[in-house]
């Protein structure tokens, strides 16, 4: 049994983010929870047996220590899982069952009408879940498969806690939607510790240096980025209907969430607007001359309404220059410019700029909420403006902008 502690302290220094200093916190741990529950080590913990011990040590420790007594023994039952899985590894070849799960699973998320990306997020956790248990049958797949897929990623991977949420949507959605399993519940899966992080902000003068670095179209969709806080994707897939010369309103529509909102259109860019949708329009006369298929269409609008693709108002601000195939029907069709062709040309401006900070145009929208800010818009305004769903999202904002709101100087600037 000593054996099997000093295996557990060993995977504590080898495979996980547990310095060498605390890991014998943790054995203490385990062995006090072995003690309390009178059971051998290498016994299998299960939940309601955890949550007992845990009880019993809120009688008399802290709090930070029943937290972390609590970690201790997700780790130390995700290490007794994946332990006992290598020893009983099998070889079964069940790469044909996971196909037929992964068309499953495929066709649910268009039926669901869910984004292209998002699919293809899944399908990556997907194989990354089946590397993981690929001596298991799909049908044979249970809630501890995924509570231990989830804890190797936080431990021995150390992901960031949005990319374990991410990972557990994709299983709940497998689960479901693929297996027909609704009870998926992970109770003592090693949790990724959430990090706070203050965003990058670049000054206006930064953002002006970058600015005079680009030309053409990158320019153009770098200054709506940032005098409309847009994401990058919200910023390619604007159409021309979406945009409201009169009210000065640009409407996002399909942000993050699937949700619509209304935004500041820039009046400095106007006129730079204005010779952009004359160059879409030309596009689009050519494309109608050549019967190419219309652009693709948001949810189940293509089969409602069948000649929407190719009205004027549908058409993409920020149309690529080529023909693409549709990922989805196959149709070969007009599609918006490719992120990758915006990303490389701010990037470059970045580099030329010389701005001596990690710089991507999502600092362009942090820099919006920050500067606005600042200037003493409200903060409930900024949130709407962005779209997050709730105002603790934008207050992080205020601790880049604190210096201009609280108007607080340095000792040393006196």
């Amino acid at each position: 049994m000593y054996a099997l502690i000093q295996q557990f302290n060993d995977f504590l220094k080898q495979k996980t983010s547990v310095s060498a200093q605390n890991s014998k916190f943790y054995v203490r741990w385990i062995n006090l929870c072995c003690d309390f529950l009178k059971i051998n080590p290498g016994t299998p913990i299960e939940h309601k047996s955890k949550e007992k011990f845990l009880s019993h040590l809120a009688e008399s420790y802290d709090e930070w220590k029943v937290r972390q007594a609590d970690y201790a023994l997700n780790l130390y039952i995700y290490f007794l899982s994946h332990r006992n899985s290598e020893q009983n590894k099998n070889k079964l070849d069940t790469a044909a069952e996971w196909i037929i799960l992964a068309d499953r699973v495929r066709e649910s998320l268009r039926l669901k009408h869910l984004s292209i990306r998002t699919e293809r997020t899944y399908l990556k956790w997907l194989r990354s879940f089946y590397s993981f248990v690929h001596h298991k049958l799909p049908a044979d797949l249970t809630n501890d498969d995924a509570r231990d897929f989830l804890s190797y990623l936080a431990a021995e991977r150390k992901v960031s806690a949005s990319t374990q949420n991410q990972a557990f949507n994709a299983l709940l959605f497998m689960f479901r939607n693929g297996l027909g399993k609704r009870n998926l519940k992970i109770e003592d899966a090693v949790r990724a510790k959430v990090k706070r992080r203050i965003p990058t902000v670049c000054s206006q003068e930064e953002i002006d240096k970058i600015f005079n670095e680009m030309r053409g179209v990158p320019l153009l969709m770098a200054k709506l980025t940032y005098g409309s806080g847009l994401r990058l994707m919200e910023c390619i897939n604007i159409r021309i209907g979406d945009v409201d010369f009169e009210r000065g309103v640009l409407t996002v529509r399909g942000g993050k969430g699937d949700k619509d909102r209304c935004t500041l259109l820039p009046e400095a860019i106007k006129k730079d607007l204005l010779r952009q949708i004359e160059f879409s329009r030309s596009i689009y006369e050519d494309d109608r001359r050549h019967k190419v298929a219309g652009v693709m269409l948001p949810n189940a609008l293509e089969r409602k309404y069948s000649k929407a693709g190719t009205k004027w108002e549908w058409q993409w601000l920020f149309p690529g220059r080529n023909l693409s195939t549709d990922p989805v029907t196959k149709k070969i069709r007009r599609h918006h410019i490719h992120r990758a062709q915006f990303q490389r040309a701010f990037a470059k401006a970045v580099k030329a700029a010389k701005i001596p900070k990690r710089v991507t145009i999502h600092t362009l929208r942090h820099s919006f909420a920050t500067h606005l800010l600042e200037k003493g818009t409200d903060i409930r305004t900024v949130q709407e403006l962005l779209g997050h769903a709730s105002v603790q999202t934008t207050m992080i904002y205020t601790h880049v902008a604190k210096r201009n709101i609280l108007g607080v100087k340095s000792p040393l600037d006196n």
